[in-house]
């Protein structure tokens, strides 16, 4: 079937369209900032090479989830303002294990961890797509690679920077020109369909090692401080405003370790306020708590809380309790106690990257009561010695309210993220 490439043609920008035509290696990686239209490109180019592709072998469209797959490339394929007539071709219900492409059955692979790479296993491949190849195992890349053994097969792929020691780049990216490989660099100034407005939110939204990764589309290191645009004098308040909605509490769950409770809400000045914290140190107050006596000290905890401009009334119950997955029990008992505990996200990057954002745009304060919170950020700090193996971790030390403060905020995002002003409106 032909491909329509006078109409999606005008989504791309010159550099894109040259990668369209250039990519005639076995792989190909598009790589640079977010919504720099790189998706796009490969996609077409994609599409392109489906309509063509031998018989002898399977098509395969890979990620680090199925869901990501879903969001990330057909909820792209499938827009009939990019790809036109086409996106009527394509054909994909979320989760399953394969898709129909241009008549072709397509498997689509979600590969999230170092289980994924038998996948793959047993399979003739002749194309591949990989979408954000830098959040998959190279054990599954390097498989995927193996398996297209089809003469003339190809893979067609995206990626956002990631650190500089990534096996991505190491391989890859540097031997450029050794392997049969080609790659093309975009930032979002390459991409003239955004609105110019879109664009200098995105830039706003960014803060730090995200900035310089996402925006500016450098493979840089992860080092130093976590939260290098914390500023005490600024974040932490000593007087809350009027809250406007009680989101959720996030609780971190310790053992041995500290317990961490925060409270987390929205003023009426348009931010996310920490507003009240709860915390529990084996180390420090010489007993162990069983999920029975946490339960029950978190409940009288909250009941005892004063909301700011409350006129003496007592009690908080936020909207969600959010508690650390791998206290299964705590949840367990929260719920026989009357509380209704959901699992937090811990996407522990993700996490981060949201509330540095929400810092560093000054969309988030802190409440002076919540001390161990207050003590712990400063601290916070990303590890070398991961860094080195090409990975983003923070060192796993004194991290319990931060912990609990990231769960607060990243598991209900959709509830408090249409009720926050904007950075610019709170700078004006």
């Amino acid at each position: 079937m032909a491909v329509d490439l006078d109409a999606v043609s005008r989504t791309l920008s010159p550099i894109h369209l040259r990668s369209v035509v250039e990519s005639t290696a076995r792989i190909n990686i598009w790589q640079g900032s977010v919504r720099s239209g790189k998706t796009v490109a490969s996609l077409l180019r994609f599409l392109l090479a489906v309509a063509v592709a031998p018989t002898s072998g399977r098509i395969v469209i890979f990620g680090k989830t199925r869901e990501s797959i879903a969001r990330n490339v057909f909820g792209v394929l499938q827009d009939p303002a990019l790809f036109g007539p086409l996106a009527r071709l394509v054909h994909y219900n979320p989760g399953a294990p394969t898709a129909t492409i241009l008549g072709r059955v397509v498997d689509v692979i979600g590969a999230n961890d170092a289980k994924a790479e038998p996948k793959v296993r047993g399979l003739t491949l002749c194309l591949a797509y990989g979408d954000e190849l830098t959040t998959v195992p190279e054990a599954f890349f390097t498989q995927v690679l193996a398996r297209l053994s089809v003469a003339g097969a190809q893979l067609f792929g995206t990626t956002n920077p990631d650190a500089p020691n990534h096996w991505l780049r190491k391989k890859y990216l540097l031997r450029v020109g050794e392997l049969n490989l080609r790659t093309w660099h975009s930032t979002l100034d390459d991409n003239p369909h955004l609105d110019p407005q879109y664009v200098a939110d995105l830039k706003v939204e960014y803060v730090g090692l995200w900035y310089k990764r996402f925006i500016e589309g450098r493979w840089v290191q992860a080092e130093g401080a976590v939260f290098d645009m914390w500023d005490e004098d600024r974040h932490v308040v000593p007087v809350l405003p009027a809250i406007h909605r009680w989101i959720s509490l996030g609780i971190d769950y310790g053992t041995r370790n500290a317990t961490a409770a925060l409270v987390l809400a929205v003023g009426v000045d348009g931010r996310l306020h920490l507003t009240h914290e709860w915390r529990h140190d084996p180390a420090t107050a010489r007993r162990q708590l069983t999920d029975s006596s946490l339960s029950r000290e978190l409940r009288a905890w909250l009941d005892g809380l004063e909301a700011p401009g409350g006129a003496g009334l007592r009690g908080l119950r936020p909207e969600w309790t959010v508690v650390d997955p791998s206290a299964a029990s705590l949840r367990l008992q929260l719920h026989e106690d009357g509380m209704t505990p959901a699992l937090a996200d811990n996407s522990v990057l993700d996490g981060i990257r949201l509330m540095s954002s929400l810092l560093g745009n000054d969309q988030l304060r802190i409440h002076a009561s919540c001390k161990g919170l207050i003590d712990e950020i400063p601290g916070y700090s990303w590890d070398d010695k991961a860094a080195e193996r090409g990975e983003d971790a923070p060192i796993k030390a004194d991290d319990h309210s931060i912990d609990a403060a990231r769960y607060a905020i990243k598991t209900p995002e959709v509830l408090w993220r249409p009720l926050l002003r904007s950075a610019h409106a709170l700078a004006a």
